[in-house]
């Protein structure tokens, strides 16, 4: 009776770890584009600081939504809303979206002047939304982003039932034996951050529940999207344009009862609606540090008189879980340490995804000479999985070569990650990974150098500091690997085939 059950035990085993393979395998490379942006989305703000170099220091967040909106009354024509996002322990600017004149811009603002920094830049917000938008149209990149994390989430699970050996793995690593180096490296990446995986992989499909499953909303709402939102978001007071014009009321005493309301906690998020006329319609939020739900509250002002319209503190359980699962995966609420941890969780989950890559074409090269899909994939594995950080580190290169006069800037820089990214995959499908695999990783390092360099290295901005520090670890930690190949290169000796029956 043992017996059977130890046979079914190890076949479903088996067939977890088959299809823990194939589901890794069919979005992987999707997979890791959204992972390595999403843990480089953790400090945002921080890349976004280093990418606009020519504002450094704190800023005050009254003092800068007032200096945005004053810029905003007198620069913008037929405006329906102006979106601000106030300065704050990480960020230095105000990041505003609005339109004028039927043409929609996002900027960031001068927080003395309200004015548009020269340098257009999308700063960190093109990693957040590479991670789950995938530079594709909507909803189609955010679709294909939710299926990658569906299968995601069913290759963590696969994974943790196919292991035999579930906590041995954390110390188990045997360097130079060839597939099962990569296998250790594999489980140990899986295993030592697993409930961070886990846990980032489920908040993150539930942040696009809305698209995956809309039928719960359409049945209760049906096309009345504003009805819902309006439920979700109680304190935000929506009002059509009377087409009366009126200055907007003084916006510091509004933010300064809004914190109140808040109970102290600092305005994170200035709302417009309608501004310039008499139906104006102010909604401010608070900072988003100061609870891991996200939006716990928010309140709405006229914007012609400065009365208050509405308040809300939420305190619906249904709705505060949601915002605390939302909140998780976003980790605004986090302080340093707990940042670090989500990019070493990321950074973990990240390489797990391109081990297991690699790792599927080791352990087919070294059963039988590779299929023509897998030495296809092999290749693409050059290509991607070192083509997408040469994008970034030629974004980040683009940011500071770019003319600062340039038209549609931000979109240049964009455009030069792509084509970078790109042609990266097109040379490592077109080279040997022999020689693919140190070409590409030795030019990543040398962009990395370079993005340094241009940091400038000499910078006192401590933002600035850190980030040229980092991208010189990088560097240097892939120019060790690089060497390191090499030199096994030229030590090699041949590996022994297992016998594959006829």
């Amino acid at each position: 009776m043992s017996g059977a059950s130890t046979m079914v035990r190890d076949g479903a085993r088996q067939a977890m770890a088959w299809l823990h393979g194939w589901t890794g395998l069919l979005l992987g490379h999707i997979l890791f584009i959204m992972c390595l942006a999403g843990t480089l989305s953790v400090f945002k703000p921080e890349i976004s600081r280093w990418m606009r170099p020519e504002i450094s220091g704190p800023a005050d967040p009254v003092r800068a939504i007032t200096a945005a909106t004053s810029w905003l009354s007198a620069n913008t024509t037929g405006s329906t809303g102006w979106y601000l996002s106030a300065p704050d322990g990480r960020s230095n600017l105000v990041e505003a979206a609005y339109d004028s004149g039927g043409e929609y811009f996002s900027r960031a603002l001068n927080p003395l002047t309200g004015a548009p920094l020269a340098r257009d830049s999308l700063g960190g917000e093109f990693f957040y939304r590479l991670h789950f938008e995938l530079e594709l149209p909507y909803p189609w990149g955010r679709l294909l982003a939710s299926l990658a994390a569906m299968l995601m989430l069913v290759a963590i699970i696969t994974g943790i039932i196919a292991h035999k050996r579930f906590f041995k793995d954390i110390f188990t690593f045997r360097r130079a034996k060839g597939q099962r180096s990569w296998l250790d490296g594999h489980n140990a990446l899986g295993v030592l951050s697993l409930p961070f995986h886990v846990m980032i992989t489920f908040t993150g499909l539930l942040t696009l529940a809305s698209l995956n499953m809309p039928w719960a909303m359409t049945a209760g709402y049906g096309q009345d999207l504003m009805a819902l939102y309006s439920d979700l978001t109680p304190g935000a007071v929506t009002k059509a344009a009377t087409g009366t014009k009126a200055p907007l009321a003084p916006i510091a005493p509004m933010l300064a009862q809004a914190q109140r309301h808040f109970a102290g906690a600092p305005v994170g998020r200035v709302y417009i609606f309608n501004p310039g006329d008499s139906g104006a319609v102010v909604t401010i939020y608070p900072v988003e540090t100061a609870s891991i739900g996200y939006l716990p509250a928010e309140i709405s002002f006229d914007g012609s008189t400065g009365t208050v319209l509405k308040a809300w503190t939420e305190q619906r359980p249904a709705i505060r879980t949601y915002q605390t699962i939302y909140g998780l995966h976003m980790a605004h609420f986090a302080p340093l340490l707990t940042r670090w941890l989500y990019f070493l969780g990321g950074a973990m989950l990240t390489l797990a995804i391109a081990s297991g890559m690699v790792l599927w074409i080791v352990k087919r090269r070294e059963r039988a000479p590779l299929s023509i899909g897998n030495r296809l994939l092999e290749r693409l594995n050059v290509g991607g999985l070192v083509g997408v950080p040469i994008g970034i580190a030629a974004f980040l290169i683009a940011n500071r070569l770019l003319p600062l006069s340039m038209t549609a800037r931000a979109e240049a820089e964009v455009s030069v990650a792509l084509w970078s990214a790109g042609a990266a995959l097109l040379l490592g499908l077109g080279l040997t990974p022999k020689l693919g695999w140190p070409f590409l990783l030795g030019l990543l390092s040398l962009l990395c150098v370079l993005a340094a360099l241009l940091g400038p290295i000499w910078a006192s901005d401590i933002m600035l500091v850190t980030g040229n520090a980092m991208l010189l670890t990088a560097a240097i930690a892939l120019g060790f690997l690089v060497w390191k190949q090499l030199r096994r290169r030229s030590t090699h000796t041949p590996v022994r085939r297992k016998a594959v029956p006829a």
